[in-house]
């Protein structure tokens, strides 16, 4: 997949290891392993559900982002490049999203 960042502070981050690892300390391999994986699938949907990566669409006001598992509580979380094509059910066609823009590292639920 093609990837993209939010913000051009975090592509300089994600594309130095020492920036990296400065500010996301024991997290940083994990956002690499991740990052690999995404990098190396054609679209969404080769991404795994299941653990390790365990992809996941988010819910509510966020429902078109999606996160990756790193390590708990902390998930990368990242959106479609480009406007989703929805299913007749509603929900978005993965195999359908080629590009994806990472949006940041957090733990969402407040943990």
């Amino acid at each position: 997949m093609k990837i993209g960042f939010a913000t051009q502070k975090l592509q300089k981050i994600f594309n130095s290891e020492k920036e990296l690892k400065k500010k996301y300390g024991v997290r940083a391999d994990k956002i690499r392993i991740r990052m690999k994986v995404l990098e190396s699938s054609a679209n969404l949907e080769e991404v795994s559900p299941s653990k390790p990566e365990r992809r996941h669409q988010l819910k509510g006001d966020r429902k078109e982002q999606f996160a990756v598992d790193l390590i708990h509580p902390f998930r990368l979380v990242f959106m479609p490049d480009r406007e989703p094509v929805l299913l007749p059910d509603g929900g978005i066609d993965l195999k359908q999203v080629t590009g994806i823009i990472i949006l940041s590292v957090e733990n969402y639920h407040g943990e």
